[in-house]
C-alpha cells in the first residue's frame, strides 16, 4: 500500500529507498569524473601552472646564497682527500678544477631556481586557489572512492534487489503461481538454491583464505558481504516459504508446478550439483565473484533498469502513440510501427528484456485498444525490445567491443543499422501477409496530417528537456552522448523529465485517453525504484547464476567436442547458428556475450568467419533465442507486466494453429528468417 505526501511503507524504507540512494551515488561517482576534468581545465585556465598548486610546496634545504670560489676550493680539498689509487694505476690525471667550476656552479643555479619556483608558487597560493583546490582535491577524492566501492554498491544492490524479488514473489518463472503446490514446489527448492549459494560463498570464503593466506581487507569484506547477503537471501525464501499467501487455489500438478520455479532457482540447482560431484563446491562463489570484474557493467545494467522503470512512469510512450493515433492504422500496421519505434529507447535502455519491462504493458494496451487481438499484441510486445539491440549505445555491443579486440563499436553499429532494417523488413512482411485479417485502410491524408501534427507539439517540451541536459554537459562537461555516456546520462534525463511533468503538469491530471495521471515528482521516483528494486533483482540475479552456468559448459569441456577450426566456414556457421540460438535461450545476453568471447568467439575466428559479422549473428542469434520456448526470456517478461489473465485469455481463443500460437510462432519466423539471412548471405562475399 502506497501513502500519500513522503510516508513510505516499510519496504520502500529498506529497500526502495536505499536502492534508490545507491543508484544516485553510481550516477554521481561516474558524473564526478566528467567535473573533476573540467575543474582541472578551468584551473588551468584561471592559474597558469595550477598542476603545481593543487599541494602545498616545499621549501628547498639549499642555499644558493654561497661563495662559489669558496665552494669550488672546499669540493677540490674533498677530492684529494679521497686519494683513489685505483685512478692512478688506470691513468687517470688529476681533477679539473675548470670542471668541478662547472659543476658547483651548475649546482647553484639548480638550487636558486628551486627557491624562486618555491617562491613563485607560494605567491600564487590565495585564498582563492586554496579554497578552489580543497574542492577540487575533494572531488578528486570521491573518484577515488568511487571507484573503490563500485563492488561493494554492486553486491549490495544485488543482494538487497533479490532479498526484495523474494520477499514479493517476482523472480522471473516460466509461469506464475497459481496454487499452493506451485508455490510450496517454488519456494522449497528456492530455500535448497538460496542454502547452495550461502554455502559456497562460505566454502570459497574458507578457500581464499587458505590459499592466499591473509586477504587484504578489501577481499575479506567482499567475502564477508557475500556470504551475509546470501544468509538474508536465505532467511527471505523462508520467510516467504512459511507465509503462504491466501489468494493460491487448492490443489495443483507437480508438472506444472515446476515450471512456477525461478529461472535462477533452475540455474542454481543445476550448477551447484555440477559442482558438487566434481568436487569444487565453491565454484558458483567463484563464477558469483566474478561478476566483481565487470561491476560497471552490471552497474550499468541497474541504471538502465532504473532508466526503463522511469520512463514507465512518464507519459512518454502514450504520446508517441497518440502520433499514430489519427492515421486509424489496422492492429497489423500498427504493431510494425510500435516494434520499429521501439528499436530507438531499446538502444537507449541497454537490452531487449529491460524494455520489455518499462514499456510493454502501454504497448500491449495501445495495441488492444487499436483492436488488435491478444496473439499478436502479444508477440508484438515480446518483440519490442529485440530490433535495437544493434544500435548505438546499446550497452550489448559495448561489452563485445570491450571484451574483443577484433572488432570495435563503431564496426558494429555500423553494420548493426543493416542489420536492423532486414529484420524490421522480415517482421513487416510476416506481419502484413501471415494471417493479417483488417484491410490495409488508413485515415485520409488531409485529416489524419493536422491531427498529427496537433499531437506532435506535446512532445516538444520533452524534446526540449532531453536536449537541454545533452548540451549541458556537452558544453558544460565536454561529454557527448554515446555508448560509454549513456548510462549516466540517461538517469539525468529521466530525471528531468520528470521534473519537467511534475512542474509543467501539476494542474493537468489524465487530460486525454490512456494518459498517465500525475503524480508528483517524488511519488513518480518512488513508485520508479520500488519496480526497478524487484526488476534488478530478478535480472541481476539470473545474469549471476548465467555466469555460473557458462562456468558449468566451460569446466564440463563441452567446448573441446568441437574442432578448433573448420575446413568450411558454412559448416562453422551453422554451428555457431545453432549453438548460440540454444545459448539465448538458457542464458542471459551479459552472461552469454562473455561465455562466447572465452569460447565460441575463436573457433568462429580460426575458421574464417568475420569478427564483425560473427557478433551481428550472434546479436540476432540472441533475440531468437530470447523468443524461442521452452524459456522464451522475452514472452516470460511480456507475461509479467501484461498480466496472467491476458495470456490465459489468448490461450483459450479458437483458430487455426498459427492463430492459437501466433504470439510464438510470429516472431520465430521473423526472426528466424533474418538470422539465417544475416549468417549466410555474407559469405557469398567473403568466404
Amino acid at each position: 500500500m502506497y501513502h500519500s505526501g513522503f510516508r513510505r511503507s516499510g519496504r520502500e524504507w529498506f529497500s526502495s529507498l536505499p536502492a534508490c540512494l545507491l543508484l544516485l551515488s553510481v550516477v554521481l561517482f561516474s558524473t564526478s569524473s566528467d567535473i573533476h576534468n573540467q575543474m582541472l581545465h578551468f584551473g588551468q585556465q584561471m592559474w597558469s601552472g595550477y598542476y603545481k598548486l593543487r599541494t602545498d610546496p616545499v621549501q628547498p634545504e639549499c642555499n644558493y646564497k654561497v661563495d662559489i670560489d669558496a665552494a669550488v676550493e672546499r669540493e677540490l680539498a674533498q677530492r684529494q682527500a679521497q686519494d683513489d689509487p685505483m685512478a692512478a694505476m688506470l691513468g687517470e690525471t688529476q681533477v679539473n678544477p675548470a670542471d668541478v667550476r662547472t659543476a658547483v656552479e651548475r649546482k647553484v643555479e639548480d638550487c636558486r631556481q628551486s627557491h624562486l619556483q618555491y617562491e613563485q608558487i607560494k605567491d600564487k597560493l590565495t585564498p582563492g586557489v586554496k579554497i578552489y583546490r580543497s574542492v577540487e582535491l575533494f572531488v578528486a577524492d570521491l573518484i577515488a572512492f568511487g571507484l573503490k566501492a563500485q563492488k561493494f554498491i554492486l553486491i549490495i544492490l544485488v543482494m538487497l534487489c533479490a532479498i526484495t524479488a523474494t520477499v514479493t514473489r517476482h523472480h522471473i518463472a516460466m509461469r506464475a503461481m497459481e496454487t499452493r503446490l506451485d508455490y510450496t514446489v517454488a519456494h522449497v527448492l528456492q530455500v535448497i538454491a538460496n542454502v547452495m549459494l550461502l554455502g559456497s560463498s562460505a566454502i570459497f570464503r574458507q578457500s581464499s583464505l587458505n590459499v592466499q593466506g591473509n586477504l587484504t581487507s578489501q577481499e575479506l569484506l567482499l567475502h564477508n558481504m557475500w556470504v551475509i547477503g546470501f544468509a538474508a537471501l536465505t532467511l527471505a525464501s523462508l520467510y516467504r516459504l512459511f507465509r503462504v499467501p491466501d489468494d493460491l487455489r487448492e490443489g495443483g500438478k507437480l508438472g506444472k508446478a515446476f515450471l512456477a520455479v525461478p529461472l535462477y532457482t533452475v540455474m542454481c540447482l543445476i550448477s551447484g550439483s555440477y559442482f558438487i560431484l566434481i568436487g569444487h563446491s565453491s565454484g558458483i562463489g567463484i563464477y558469483l565473484g566474478k561478476m566483481m570484474e565487470l561491476s560497471d557493467m552490471f552497474l550499468n545494467v541497474s541504471l538502465y533498469v532504473w532508466v526503463g522503470m522511469m520512463l514507465k512512469q512518464t507519459r512518454l510512450a502514450t504520446l508517441v502513440f497518440n502520433v499514430f493515433r489519427p492515421w486509424h492504422m489496422p492492429p497489423e500496421l500498427l504493431a510494425v510501427v510500435a516494434v520499429l519505434v521501439a528499436a530507438i529507447p531499446t538502444a537507449y535502455t541497454g537490452a531487449s528484456g529491460i524494455f520489455v519491462i518499462a514499456a510493454g504493458a502501454v504497448i500491449y494496451s495501445e495495441l488492444r485498444a487499436a483492436g488488435a487481438r491478444r496473439h499478436l499484441a502479444l508477440a508484438a510486445t515480446a518483440m519490442s525490445g529485440s530490433l535495437g539491440v544493434v544500435l548505438r549505445p546499446c550497452l550489448l555491443v559495448v561489452i563485445i567491443a570491450y571484451l574483443n579486440r577484433e572488432v570495435t563499436t563503431d564496426e558494429l553499429f555500423g553494420w548493426g543499422i543493416w542489420v536492423l532494417m532486414l529484420t524490421a523488413a522480415m517482421f513487416c512482411t510476416v506481419v502484413m501477409t501471415v494471417n493479417r485479417q483488417s484491410r490495409l485502410d488508413l485515415a485520409p491524408a488531409s485529416t489524419a496530417l493536422p491531427a498529427m501534427i496537433q499531437a506532435l507539439k506535446p512532445l516538444i517540451p520533452y524534446v526540449l528537456v532531453m536536449a537541454g541536459v545533452v548540451l549541458v554537459y556537452r558544453f558544460g562537461l565536454n561529454v557527448t552522448m554515446d555508448e560509454f555516456s549513456a548510462p549516466r546520462l540517461l538517469p539525468v534525463i529521466m530525471l528531468g523529465i520528470l521534473i519537467y511533468e511534475h512542474v509543467g503538469l501539476k494542474n493537468n491530471r489524465g487530460r486525454t485517453r490512456g494518459e498517465i495521471n500525475h503524480q508528483g515528482l517524488e511519488r513518480s521516483v518512488r513508485f520508479a525504484t520500488n519496480d526497478t528494486t524487484a526488476e534488478i533483482g530478478a535480472l541481476l540475479l539470473l545474469f549471476g547464476l548465467s555466469v555460473s552456468i557458462g562456468g558449468v559448459i566451460e569446466r564440463s569441456n563441452v567446448m573441446s567436442l568441437f574442432p578448433e577450426t573448420f575446413g568450411s566456414v558454412w559448416a562453422a556457421m551453422l554451428l555457431m547458428v545453432v549453438l548460440l540460438v540454444i545459448l539465448g535461450m538458457i542464458m542471459d545476453a551479459f552472461g552469454a556475450i562473455i561465455l562466447v568471447s572465452a569460447t565460441v568467439a575463436t573457433i568462429a575466428y580460426a575458421s574464417g568467419i568475420n569478427p564483425i559479422h560473427f557478433w551481428m549473428v550472434t546479436l540476432v542469434a540472441f533475440e531468437l533465442g530470447y523468443l524461442t520456448p521452452p524459456v522464451a526470456l522475452n514472452h516470460l517478461l511480456t507475461r509479467q507486466v501484461v498480466g496472467e489473465a491476458e495470456v490465459l485469455a489468448a490461450l483459450e481463443e479458437e483458430g487455426t494453429f498459427y492463430q492459437r500460437h501466433e504470439r510464438i510462432l510470429m516472431p520465430l519466423i521473423a526472426m528466424g528468417i533474418s538470422l539465417l539471412l544475416v549468417a549466410f548471405v555474407p559469405l557469398f562475399f567473403y568466404a
